[in-house]
């Protein structure tokens, strides 16, 4: 039978870390750790040894997540205009779609990551998105949740969420193409 009192000693940084890099917020990654380990605890019964703790705690932690973020885009009122609209977005692309201009060579994407400034210039360009595409962003690329799981989490259209994706891709791509 798990052990509740070593959760929050054995494995409350990672699940802190894990949190925060996908709200991008302390408070809220503190929530979410919070109600992660009082659903374990409540549920802790039926934790079947099947997977480790951290595994386990993990998987609950990634729901109290998806929970945040569907209250957050919940929360928000559409704005009148979309930042970047009127922007010529066509210039960007040729005929077949394709960026005009190439990537520069970032060199090991995996390794560059590992470094502080890279993380902060990420989390930076990340809290500039507005807080839609921020989501629909971190659901998909962090949390790893198909195009159909988000449409129904947040009650959306396919094509919106793709939209938004498209949206928050160029414009991360425009701030980090700034600044690395």
């Amino acid at each position: 039978m798990p052990d509740p009192q070593r959760w929050l000693q054995e494995h409350g940084d990672y699940l802190f870390k894990f949190a925060r890099r996908r709200l991008l917020s302390d408070e809220l990654a503190e929530d979410a750790v919070q109600e992660c380990l009082l659903a374990a605890f409540k549920s802790r019964e039926r934790f079947a040894g099947q997977s480790s703790e951290r595994t386990w705690l993990t998987g609950i932690l990634k729901h109290k997540i998806v929970d945040m973020i569907r209250v957050q885009a919940r929360e928000l009122t559409a704005p009148d205009t979309v930042e970047g609209e009127d922007a010529d977005w066509d210039s960007l692309f040729d005929q077949n779609g394709h960026w005009v201009e190439s990537f520069r060579d970032w060199g090991d994407p995996a390794s560059e990551l590992e470094k502080s400034r890279l993380r902060q210039i990420l989390d930076e360009c990340f809290r500039r998105l507005k807080p839609g595409l921020a989501n629909i962003f971190s659901l998909r690329e962090l949390s790893g949740l198909s195009n159909e799981e988000i449409c129904k989490e947040l009650s959306i259209s396919q094509t919106n969420a793709w939209v938004m994706l498209h949206r928050a891709r160029l414009s991360l791509r425009e701030c980090l193409d700034g600044r690395i």
